[in-house]
């Protein structure tokens, strides 16, 4: 099969791998029929390749069809329509039942002291084919092939996969006070999406963040309050100020930060960043997993912007293990704080009859781009540097 594969920092290409096969009675084979690309995954491109090996398959958002199950599966059957959730959970474990499947007992990934494995994302993450590709193995596919109606579009269903989980737990750990006010920094795939959730679930005043002209708009058409952070010249007080100006000189009641690891306007950080790409990898794996790595201008931006006895949700990834944070200001502020990956498979069922009734979020036209699977070096390249106003890309095999 034909198969996106990372093959050094910045370069991905479509290659002949071998198909998947069924190992274990509990998985799928699924055709893929849409996968997307997150920005996850240009983390991988950029920041994270200590981790990663030549040929690896990436991708972590598809959905497809079911072409063959294991002897154990039962809740799906060739020739289902099915979405894929990209952290992999058995859905039977005591941390899933908790609802917590990015903490699954059964895949995580103890050698690293990590959690939940996940498609297509490093070593430190099981190492699994990711989903873009023809065909993906998926495990435990009783619990993760996530069916969904034939006849919509695919993009009615498939950002199931990451974005609206993501987002829809972004906006939910956030606590937004009903007619109450929420600030997202950062207008990526999750920001947006993220912005559209807070309005579906009742907040009065939505504040958007970024500092790409086309992203700005594309929220303000949505109803967004947009701040432009280049007219702020990255400082996250003179921010703070003009947002305090918007609600009622307290702050936003919540902030949501969807940016993580690869903030604008921390040149220390993206130093380190850079040095640690150009070392060996077994050297970089060690300063990665043990220094402030991260660039940390949103998150210090939400802390400085939130109200007293406000709520930061994080979304954005991070991974730095020694990052200075003001404990001050979270502790004084009296700062609720909760983050974490998207416990994706968990939240299907809340979000998937929205999405059945009609287009709730208008997801049918929240791609900007829609690319053949061979052009994915081509799309990674103009999504890594927010080219040709490119914001989501879906990849068709």
């Amino acid at each position: 099969m034909k198969a996106v594969t990372w093959q050094d920092k910045r370069t991905v290409s479509v290659e002949e791998v071998p198909d998947p096969q069924i190992k274990q009675p509990t998985d799928a084979i699924i055709k893929i029929t849409s996968t997307a690309i997150c920005g996850s995954d240009l983390h991988l491109y950029e920041v994270m390749t200590p981790f990663m090996e030549k040929g690896d398959i990436m991708g972590h958002e598809p959905m497809g069809i079911v072409q063959e199950v294991g002897s154990a599966v039962t809740n799906v059957k060739p020739g289902d329509r099915v979405v894929i959730p990209f952290n992999i959970a058995c859905g039977e474990c005591w941390m899933c039942k908790q609802g917590l499947t990015t903490q699954c007992e059964i895949t995580q990934v103890k050698s690293h002291d990590r959690g939940a494995a996940f498609f297509g994302y490093t070593k430190l993450y099981g190492h699994i084919p990711g989903g873009q590709a023809e065909f993906i193995r998926v495990p435990h596919a009783n619990f993760m092939a996530k069916k969904v109606p034939e006849g919509p579009s695919d993009e009615r269903f498939l950002y199931l996969s990451d974005v609206l989980p993501t987002a829809w737990q972004g906006v939910k750990y956030a606590n937004i006070p009903e007619g109450g006010s929420v600030a997202v920094l950062g207008l990526g795939p999750i920001g947006d999406m993220a912005t559209r959730v807070a309005m579906h679930h009742g907040a009065g005043t939505v504040i958007g963040i970024d500092l790409v002209p086309e992203r700005l708009a594309r929220a303000a058409a949505n109803g967004v309050t947009v701040f432009d952070l280049r007219d702020f010249e990255h400082d996250p007080k003179s921010l703070a100020a003009a947002i305090r100006e918007k609600t009622n000189g307290r702050g936003p009641d919540s902030v949501i930060d969807a940016v993580g690891m690869e903030a604008h306007g921390s040149s220390t950080a993206k130093t380190i960043q850079t040095i640690t790409g150009m070392l060996p990898d077994a050297a970089a794996q060690k300063l990665f997993t043990t220094v402030g790595i991260d660039r940390l201008f949103a998150f210090n931006s939400a802390v400085e912007m939130v109200r007293r006895g406000g709520t930061i949700s994080v979304s954005g990834v991070y991974a730095g293990q020694a990052d200075p944070i003001s404990l001050d200001a979270l502790f004084d502020k009296q700062i609720t704080l909760r983050l974490g990956q998207a416990n994706a498979p968990f939240w299907t069922p809340e979000i998937l009859p929205l999405l059945t009734e009609g287009n709730a979020f208008d997801v049918e036209n929240f791609a900007t781009h829609r690319l053949p699977l061979r052009d994915a070096a081509h799309a990674y390249d103009i999504f890594q540097k927010k080219a040709d106003n490119a914001i989501k890309i879906v990849l068709k095999p």
